[in-house]
Order: structure tokens, then sequence, then C-alpha cells
């Protein structure tokens, strides 16, 4: 593995620990640039919670080596409490049944 391999998972690492809740998508959540992206972030808006966002397209070396990360190979990827969620349908799913908030509102008591 290359260094520069090496080097962006730590990155990815260190965000997915250092942020209680971070979401990967494309574009952001106020001007995202696929529909997954939108929906997803979306559903964490409507929480109300506090969420940390990762443009995808803006760090290709992100982009490139994201879905090695937790062998996830499509974007958005939701993280809380350092964990991999899933995507857009499950981000979705949790939003629905009403778990999402609650995920994120201990993920978030966590931190202060």
């Amino acid at each position: 593995m290359s260094d520069q391999v090496q080097e962006t998972l730590a990155r990815i690492k260190e965000q997915v620990t250092n942020n209680p809740v971070v979401i990967y998508m494309k574009g952001t959540p106020q001007m995202p640039s696929c529909g997954f992206s939108a929906r997803a972030s979306q559903a964490l808006a409507d929480t109300e919670e506090k969420f940390a966002f990762v443009n995808i397209l803006a760090d290709p070396l992100i982009f490139e080596h994201l879905p090695a990360f937790q062998d996830w190979p499509t974007f958005p990827q939701l993280y809380i409490d350092g964990e991999l969620q899933g995507g857009c349908d499950i981000t979705e799913e949790l939003s629905a049944s009403g778990e999402l908030k609650t995920m994120m509102k201990n993920a978030n008591a966590k931190q202060t």
C-alpha cells in the first residue's frame, strides 16, 4: 500500500473518530451533487442534530479510497459514533423509524 493511500485512510479514520456524526457525500448539505446525497443529508438535517460532512468531490483521494475503508462501495456513507451505518437507504430507514435522531443525539452527547 502506498504512502498516499495510507495517509488518506489515516485521514478518514481521524475524521470518523473525531466527528460523532459524519457523512461522506457528493457535494454539501446545502448543495448536494447527487440525489442520494441530497436525501441522506436531508434526513440528517431533519433530526436537527449536529453533523459533519465531507464533500468527496472536493477531495479526490477520499473519493478514491473511502470505499476500501469499510468495504462499502457506494456514496454517501454515514458514520455515527465511529461506525459505518450505511448509505442513503439505511439513513432513510433509520430516519423513518426515529432511530437516526436518537443515535445522533447519543453520539453528539459523548463529545460534550
